[in-house]
């Protein structure tokens, strides 16, 4: 453990960020370079002798918090980046993304902030990075064995790694023209910048993962020519039908899916346009969806110089305290405010969308909304509460329900699908058709990054089991499990 007096003498610190009307002007992550490390040994020495640590059953990876908050707290570097690595593969994207179901559930929590979890993950790998102490692991020998994974996600890149070490040679298929999937063009630059993303392929090429780009897996490519030039394929190809939102108006100009909108800004940094195909740039911009993906929405719209940005959710405004149904050491729903709603704009909550209006060309220009309650558990609008404000682009955040079947991946594998609409697959994560496998978003639905890669772990484990007949590949979770933490 760190200083067991240290959560009795320190409080809870976190990252500085960079002046609002600053960072608005580049695309830029929103932290100050550097400005954890002064704080972090300090702030891993308030993790507590807890006897047991339920930041591991937070913790979807089972991260070896207590042991490498210790080491942060020695500012032996070298040491917390392998215990830190010893159970995820890539801690530089769930430092900057995973919303820390482990600090939910930090027993310091109960009476206390919790220990800056998060914050100490991020600042140990950018360490190692720095010290160049992240180097590749090629394996000692080759087994002989193919593998195929589709889709470049954290699941696919995470069962990619671990296949890959096992000493399998992997090929890794991406349609888009870039590997990282959503890491690589969901998430704005402003949380990740994409280095972080390029570093670790750089990585994982040294070990010998091959990477394939601009092939679409049911329509580029066959399932049956895929089947036969590899011994098993992984589908990690995320849970990409989004929901949409069915109400008079909806064809007008101006409204598009989260997904149409923030990939384009990327392209951007990355390159490939001046400016974007679809702008907020003076603008006002309404935000249907009051997740993360909507605040990436928000964020993406104040760099752009939108004119107004609002953001709807249906459901009621969360607590800033725990719920009396969400005891610790649940993940809470509770009030947030990220980094893209302290740049501005506005949140209204219990709302829904009855109808856009437009002009003469097809354009949207007005967003029609009535408030909503729950009476009985059911959602009843509030008579008089229409109202109506401007809308010039309206971005559609409202979640996925589950894998896109209309790529031909689905029905060319003849693969079963569950209730919920994803794909079917037992305990080693195999699917109706043998020697094919399923991880992350497509086979659990849409979840948080550390699930998936979680989950990626987890497949490459039930792999190399199909492949040698025994596995020394770790298995973090099993897909059955339903944590609270999603």
């Amino acid at each position: 453990m760190a200083d067991p007096k240290g959560f009795l003498k320190h409080g809870r610190e976190v990252a500085c960020s960079r002046p609002v009307e600053e960072r608005v002007q580049d695309w830029k992550e929103v932290y100050v370079p550097g400005s954890l490390l002064p704080i972090i040994s300090t702030q891993a020495s308030r993790c507590m002798d807890c006897g047991i640590p339920f930041c591991h059953n937070g913790c979807p990876l089972g991260n070896l918090i207590p042991e490498w908050n210790d080491y942060a707290y020695r500012e032996d570097w070298a040491a917390a980046s392998e215990r830190l690595h010893a159970t995820n593969n890539f801690p530089e994207f769930t430092g900057r993304l995973c919303p820390a179901p482990c600090e939910s559930a930090c027993v310091l929590g109960i009476s206390q902030p919790a220990v800056t979890i998060k914050n100490v993950e991020v600042s140990i790998i950018d360490k190692a990075w720095d010290a160049n102490d992240v180097k590749p692991q090629a394996p000692e020998r080759l087994s002989g064995k193919t593998v195929a994974v589709v889709g470049s996600g954290p699941a696919g890149l995470a069962a990619a790694q671990q296949l890959t070490r096992a000493g399998h040679t992997v090929a890794v298929f991406e349609r888009a023209d870039r590997i990282g999937g959503l890491l690589r063009y969901g998430i704005p630059e402003f949380k990740m910048e994409k280095v972080h993303i390029n570093r670790r392929i750089e990585q994982m090429r040294a070990e010998g993962t091959r990477f394939r780009t601009g092939v679409e897996i049911g329509r580029d490519l066959k399932s049956t020519d895929l089947r036969k030039r590899y011994d098993a394929v992984v589908i990690a190809a995320g849970a990409t039908t989004a929901r949409d939102l069915p109400v008079p108006g909806r064809e007008l100009k101006g409204i598009h899916q989260a997904m149409e909108y923030l990939p384009l800004a990327n392209k951007v940094v990355e390159g490939d346009f001046v400016a974007p195909p679809i702008t907020a740039e003076g603008k006002h911009v309404v935000v249907i969806g009051g997740g993360d993906t909507g605040a990436d929405c928000v964020g993406t719209a104040h760099r752009q110089g939108a004119a107004s940005v609002t953001q709807l959710e249906i459901m009621p405004k969360p607590g800033e305290e725990r719920a009396s149904g969400q005891p610790w050491p649940t993940f809470p729903m509770l009030y947030k405010v990220t980094s893209a709603h302290e740049e501005g704009g506005e949140r209204v909550y219990s709302v829904s969308t009855t109808h856009f209006a437009g002009d003469e060309d097809g354009n949207v220009q007005e967003l029609h909304l009535i408030e909503v309650e729950f009476i009985d558990g059911k959602l009843t609008q509030k008579p008089g509460t229409e109202r109506v404000i401007p809308a010039q682009l309206v971005t559609l955040a409202m979640g996925f329900t589950g894998t896109d079947v209309e790529n031909g991946l689905v029905s060319q594998f003849d693969l079963e699908l569950d209730a919920r609409g994803n794909i079917a697959r037992n305990d080693d994560y195999e699917t109706n058709v043998p020697g094919v496998f399923v991880a992350g978003d497509a086979g659990r639905g849409q979840s948080l990054i550390v699930w998936a890669i979680a989950e990626g772990r987890s497949a490459a484990r039930g792999v190399d089991r199909f492949l040698t007949g025994a596995s020394e590949l770790p298995a973090p979770i099993r897909p059955t499990d339903r944590s609270l933490t999603v």
